[in-house]
């Protein structure tokens, strides 16, 4: 599978003279708004040659401080401007700069003619170097689009290359950091883009496998026969209805100094029909996105070695697809998951937490410091936090803690969602250790987290169900892409970050 296509971001001092497109921010009030980071050599040269100034300009073509609003106008030398609101705060956030950069570089590359890419300058506020991470995350986030496969012309690029205005010193480690931060979100967002015929459970631990190959990660992938003989019941049962049969991808990334463990478990079930409690149609078309908790660790995985953080990394992506057929689980079966907990099935649409569930057990055996598992795992928790929040659900505060002040520091929002002491009653089986499923509809997504927490023994462990924000069926936001989000990176690379010390 081919890399997703990223335009250059490079730093300088100055606009330079080869600039299509300046992208510049725009704060304070409705009555008293004002451009930010407007570059002087262009407003002297415009204000020159047109005789008003470029907050003059900008504001008599309606130039808002609005969050996310742009406005364009045209400057001297040819060169256009983009403005791109950043509210009425003095101080704009580092997720709101990650916003407006998306925005603005989005509306740069619309102004792209005939097939010819622009290059495009970002005069945001970069003086801290979280403020230049942010901008460099969002103007690279914000340029990404999908690339279909399968069109024989593909478009170009609508950007050449992206600049910062600013110290080139100060921002060269900012930009680098945000390269590989960004390069492995829009893997993800690749993976959970691409078609279900061209991504299955071989094709993508071969391609995660391949991936890797120039990282400092150890990878193994363990295939039907493996899963067979390790005793990996869960996971064989959901994708044994495919004749596309399942897989287990273990990476492992182990720096010399590395003072904790973190094990990180994803749900990698490439295609959810349902299995025989098959999906209404319509719910159907997007489940090529069920495997994003698997994009996410396997992304942050790489991320946080290129990165060259001092903690180890176990992941596991538990890949499978879920389809119907004479050789499918059935409800009321009863399945020997991974070190001998059984569990009756309730449900085939309620498999992601059976492939979860092995590889939790599993990652036990490794004896890690904390867990962490992303999972597009229930529609209850969309209900609860909406399509743009994903829910947080652990047994234990500190790493809770931990995740939430990682994600505000993503600039990735979760809230934390509850495991009370009655959802466990609703898990008693007559005929096995566990039922898969609760006997009441509420609270959907908890039963399906305390369901895992069976699997995690004493160890500190976090859930993140990102069934909401892993996929936008609406258009491009900020430095959100249509389709694919790859939320969920950045939050677990920030938890990394802060175990690691």
């Amino acid at each position: 599978m081919p890399a997703p296509l990223l335009p250059t971001l490079q730093a300088s001092p100055t606009l330079g003279k080869d600039v299509d497109v300046v992208v510049v921010g725009v704060r304070g009030t409705a009555e008293n708004p004002s451009l930010v980071g407007v570059p002087a050599d262009l407003d002297k040269v415009t204000t020159k040659k047109v005789g008003s100034s470029l907050t003059e300009l900008a504001l008599a073509v309606g130039a808002s401080a609005k969050r996310g609003r742009t406005a364009v106008l045209s400057a001297a030398g040819g060169v256009r401007v983009v403005t791109v609101g950043l509210g009425e705060d003095a101080e704009t956030s580092p997720a709101e700069l990650r916003f407006a950069a998306g925005v603005g570089v989005r509306a740069a590359a619309g102004l792209s003619r005939e097939r010819t890419p622009v290059r495009v300058a970002l005069a945001l506020p970069v003086e801290e170097p979280e403020q230049a991470r942010a901008v460099a995350e969002g103007a690279l986030l914000g340029s990404y689009t999908y690339r279909p496969v399968t069109q024989s012309d593909p478009k170009p690029s609508d950007l050449s290359q992206l600049v910062l205005i600013g110290d080139t010193k100060t921002l060269s480690a900012p930009i680098a950091a945000a390269e590989v931060m960004v390069r492995a979100v829009t893997q993800a967002r690749e993976w959970v883009n691409t078609p279900p015929n061209l991504l299955y459970p071989e094709s993508f631990a071969d391609d995660a496998r391949s991936w890797m190959s120039d990282a400092k990660v150890t990878a193994e992938v363990l295939d039907e026969k493996a899963l067979a003989k390790g005793g990996y019941g869960g996971i064989l049962a959901v994708g044994g209805g495919s004749s596309r049969l399942p897989r287990l991808v273990r990476l492992t990334y182990s720096p010399r100094g590395a003072k904790a463990h973190l094990a990180l478990i994803g749900k990698g079930v490439t295609f959810d029909s349902g299995g025989l409690n098959l999906k209404p149609g319509d719910s159907m078309y997007t489940m090529k996105c069920d495997m994003a908790g698997a994009a996410t660790v396997i992304a942050a995985t790489r991320a946080i070695a290129d990165l060259g953080l001092k903690i180890k990394i176990t992941c596991y992506a538990s890949l499978a697809e879920n389809l119907p057929s004479d050789t499918s689980y059935r409800p009321s079966d009863v399945l020997t998951m991974y070190g001998g907990t059984t569990v009756e099935n309730g449900n085939c649409d309620a498999e992601g937490r059976l492939v979860m569930a092995d590889a939790l057990a599993r990652a036990c055996e490794d004896k890690p410091d904390a867990i962490i598992d992303v999972a597009t795992l229930t529609g209850a928790c969309v209900v609860a936090l909406g399509e743009e929040i994903g829910g947080v659900m652990s047994n234990d505060e500190v790493l809770t803690e931990h995740v939430l002040a990682a994600a505000e520091a993503a600039g990735e929002d979760f809230w934390e969602l509850p495991i009370h002491a009655s959802v466990r009653d609703q898990l008693e089986s007559s005929v096995a250790d566990l039922k898969s499923t609760g006997t009441k509809r509420a609270g959907g997504a908890q039963v399906a987290a305390a369901f895992l927490r069976e699997f995690v023994g004493e160890n500190p462990w976090a859930h993140l169900d990102i069934a909401g924000p892993a996929f936008r069926t609406g258009g491009a936001e900020g430095d959100l892409s249509a389709g694919g989000t790859g939320v969920g990176v950045r939050t677990v690379v920030e938890v990394a970050r802060s175990l690691a010390g």
